[in-house]
């Protein structure tokens, strides 16, 4: 009687299958609004004239940061909610999934899937989940989980539950769970998990990985897997590192952690593939370590790969593709895929065959001189505007008048660093990295307006040093890493190496001694540093948590990189102030027409400095509808802002309770249109924390 079910199930989908139509254009039953990514909507009943009237409908708390928050480092709300007839779906950073009435906020149901225990410091997010059939509403009296959530979780987990009830649906896989750790080379050596919604194309549900990021030559494999809907079973697996098991050292990763877009039609699926491990040291992987730091494209019905362009050769400074490829048709005619890159370059392809629609330059770049390393010679450019600037030039700033004493600061730090532009590969005494590990385009992605070809993006621009340590200095490295941990942040001269150690060793020492009052250990500390250290300056010294690490876990990060003869260092550059070294704005939103390959429009997005326009570090994207009206709410702000899409005028602030790093996403039920964003913070503890869904309307 089982297999009857199962029988009658499946006749059943198929059919449903067979009738539904195409997503209608006024809702967002993806992550990025449509299966190919787009982030655009036809809604269109909030306008430029009645701007002014939205506000906050209703607000649902997930209550994620009550008590959960003591598991695991912060989390971070970055969930965009996709919808169902009249029901949003959405998940909290530790993967409970929530069903809304979409008129009200009022719940329909919960899920915990109970969470393992998660990686100290590792990743706390989720950024949504995935429907199926795509675009169909539940029926009254459907079989039990005809229509599915899928859900990937933190602790490595595919889930799928009845999307009208909420329960697990027991006959897929292990009574509705399946262990993605199972093959895939698992080592346990840093966070391996799902951060990312599935993709669906069919009957096939297709999932990535996050893997933790410079822990070691050989984490876990970044093997790609398509899945039944129904049964579960494993239909097919894609191992983007093949060359990798002819390795001394087995090299992992080159996995998909962001997005997956999907094209039904021609029955693809685009993977943006990240880098080999470990990111910023590539000697025991020689050569371009190809489909690593790529657009591949996959048969979604077999796994085999169709074709497949890389962005970057031989990474070696952590630029991953982090955002969902975006499919339109370029130029009226063309079925074309756009990928955003952390270098702020696009790159735009035929997504049939990955022929380029613009010609492809493969341009020398800068060599390593790091013993062991050998970088790649070429890399290659595209010739459309890129989003961010590929050069970083102090004298480029026009939004920012900083003081003389911090400019000073800056280009005292910035002339011991080695760089040539956004290839300067990591060295021994340290390099600027810039746009930086957190982009160019991170995670959000961009949104596109097909009637017109324009792409929108926010973009980041926060310069860092990249550093390669070796083992011998790591022990005293390491101290330097707890002084980081204080705030204090000295920039100590590195060619007195032994000084330096001695000077350490003695701060160390001074405030770890019994009979030291506690209170006056941080003032000991700078006094005798001022002393030891020439040309030491006591306004360097920085006792303010919320500026030092702001950016994030990137902020004064030391990883081991096991294996490999290196750690890596990577810390900001910043000003006495705890300001970005880099020329301002620091964040923007940028808009590219790729019909005319031209720039539209930039502004900055948001501000750190009150009265100045310097931008500020976002995450999460715009969404962009037919009424002409971008809206974003990724910058770390307490704003959702609307632009104008043609000109870029800021049309409109609506407060947020708290910064909302996530991407918004629209729908129309009965002829009113609403706008949905989370807003709960960032957990790396530079902004307030949150846990509201937050839905706008106007009257």
């Amino acid at each position: 009687m089982q297999s009857l079910g199962i029988l009658l199930l499946y006749f059943y989908l198929a059919v449903a299958n067979a009738q539904t139509i195409a997503p209608a254009g006024d809702g967002w039953p993806t992550y990025g609004g449509d299966p190919g990514g787009l982030r655009f909507s036809r809604s269109s009943q909030i306008t430029r004239n009645n701007l002014p009237q939205l506000h906050p409908i209703w607000t649902f708390h997930t209550h994620a940061v009550d008590s959960e928050a003591s598991r695991a480092e912060l989390p971070s709300f970055e969930t965009t909610p996709v919808i169902s007839g009249d029901t949003v779906y959405f998940t909290s950073p530790f993967d409970v999934v929530f069903a809304l009435d979409a008129h009200n906020g009022t719940e329909r149901w919960h899920f915990d899937p109970k969470l393992s225990a998660l990686t100290p410091g590792g990743i706390v997010t989720s950024r949504g989940v995935a429907l199926w059939p795509l675009g169909a509403t539940p029926k009254p009296n459907a079989p039990v989980c005809s229509n599915r959530v899928f859900l990937g979780t933190l602790d490595a987990r595919l889930l799928a539950l009845d999307a009208v009830t909420g329960k697990v649906c027991a006959g897929f896989g292990d009574n509705g769970t399946i262990d993605l750790r199972q093959g895939i080379h698992f080592q346990n050596s840093g966070f391996y998990g799902m951060t990312s919604p599935p993709t669906i194309v069919g009957n096939v549900v297709v999932v990535g990985s996050t893997v933790g990021d410079n822990q070691q030559v050989d984490p876990e494999s970044g093997v790609v897997r398509g899945y039944d809907t129904i049964s579960g079973k494993l239909l097919w697996t894609w191992e983007p590192l093949p060359w990798a098991e002819n390795q001394k050292v087995r090299t992992g990763a080159g996995n998909v952690w962001g997005v997956i877009s999907a094209d039904p039609s021609l029955g693809l699926v685009y993977l943006p593939t990240g880098s080999a491990a470990p990111d910023l040291y590539g000697g025991m992987r020689p050569g371009d370590n190809r489909d690593a730091n790529s657009i591949v494209a996959l048969d979604a019905a077999t796994g085999k790969k169709v074709w497949a362009f890389q962005v970057v050769h031989h990474d070696v400074w952590d630029y991953d593709i982090p955002s969902e490829p975006i499919l339109f048709t370029w130029r009226g005619t063309t079925p074309a895929i756009a990928v955003t890159t952390k270098m702020g370059m696009i790159f735009l392809f035929d997504r049939r065959t990955g022929q380029p629609l613009v010609p492809v330059e493969e341009r020398p770049v800068p060599q390593s001189n790091v013993p062991g390393e050998q970088t790649y010679p070429t890399q290659p450019f595209q010739n459309i505007p890129p989003l961010a600037p590929l050069v970083m030039r102090m004298a480029d700033s026009a939004s920012y008048q900083r003081p003389p004493a911090d400019v000073e600061v800056c280009r005292k730090q910035l002339a011991n660093l080695r760089y040539e532009g956004i290839f300067t590969p990591a060295s021994l005494k340290g390099s600027l990295n810039y746009p930086g590990p957190t982009g160019g385009v991170n995670w959000g992605g961009a949104a596109i307006d097909p009637n017109t070809g324009i792409l929108y993006a926010n973009t980041n621009r926060l310069a860092s040093v990249i550093r390669l340590v070796s083992r011998r200095r790591a022990k005293y490295e390491r101290i330097r890493e707890n002084i980081n941990r204080l705030c204090l942040r000295p920039y100590l001269p590195r060619k007195k190496f032994w000084t330096e150690v001695f000077v350490i060793v003695f701060l160390m020492a001074a405030v770890q001694r019994r009979s030291l009052n506690p209170g006056w250990a941080p003032l000991i500390v700078v006094i005798v540093g001022g002393a030891f250290i020439g040309g030491y300056r006591l306004y360097d010294l920085q006792l303010r948590p919320a500026t030092a690490v702001w950016i994030g876990h990137f902020g004064n990060e030391l990883s081991p990189q096991r294996k490999s003869p290196y750690l890596i260092e990577r810390y900001p550059i910043l000003d006495s102030r705890g300001f970005s070294c880099t020329p301002a704005p620091w964040g923007a939103i940028t808009a590219v027409n790729l019909n005319t390959l031209t720039k539209v429009w930039e502004n900055p997005l948001g501000t750190r400095v009150p009265g100045q326009q310097t931008g500020i570090r976002n995450f999460g994207g715009p969404i962009v509808t037919a009424s002409g009206l971008v809206f974003t709410a990724g910058a770390e702000d307490l704003w959702l802002r609307v632009f104008d899409s043609a000109t870029g005028q800021e049309l409109q602030k609506v407060p947020l309770p708290v910064p909302a790093v996530a991407t918004p996403m629209t729908y129309t039920l009965n002829g009113r249109q609403y706008i949905i964003v989370a807003a709960g913070g960032h957990g790396d503890g530079t902004t307030p924390l949150g846990d509201s869904l937050v839905a706008f309307a106007v009257d």
